[in-house]
């Protein structure tokens, strides 16, 4: 999938709104600059958040609560994680049972971390543009359709 704009970028999120439920974890790589916290921020607008979402880089992790949001969510932004081990202190899998998990960085835990997430890798095209690579397990086989372009 391409994505040309932010304005792309925050469609994309506000699509992905749409079909996500608590207990599932979107996972977002790519490079400084990808366009993961875009992506990020249409998801929390379209699920009711005003004003723009700060980037989670220095707290690591960011609540929502309803009725700030239309379900629990965690931003999630894993890129100052040496170590898988440091997440477990986040309890980032408890918090799966009744929050939405955004993850930013999500490599920093391992290719076995939520075998289950739909992992989306983003690249910056020569143009500027992003490139989209979604990984979709089972889990999101029967929402991902209504996703795309």
């Amino acid at each position: 999938m391409r994505l040309a704009s932010l304005k792309d970028s925050h469609a994309l999120g506000a699509r992905l709104a749409a079909v996500a439920r608590a207990g599932d974890v979107i996972a977002l790589s790519g490079e400084l600059g990808a366009g993961k916290t875009s992506i990020a921020r249409g998801l929390l607008a379209a699920l009711g958040l005003e004003g723009e979402a700060p980037s989670p880089s220095f707290a690591i992790v960011q609540p929502y609560e309803p009725p700030e949001v239309r379900i629990p969510v965690l931003h999630v932004d894993l890129y100052r994680i040496e170590h898988p081990d440091e997440a477990e202190e986040l309890g980032l899998d408890d918090a799966r049972d009744d929050s939405l998990l955004i993850v930013e960085w999500p490599e920093r835990l391992g290719a076995d971390a939520w075998h289950d997430a739909l992992w989306l890798s983003l690249e910056v095209a020569p143009d500027g543009a992003r490139s989209l690579t979604a990984r979709v397990p089972a889990a999101w086989r029967d929402r991902w359709p209504q996703i795309p372009q």
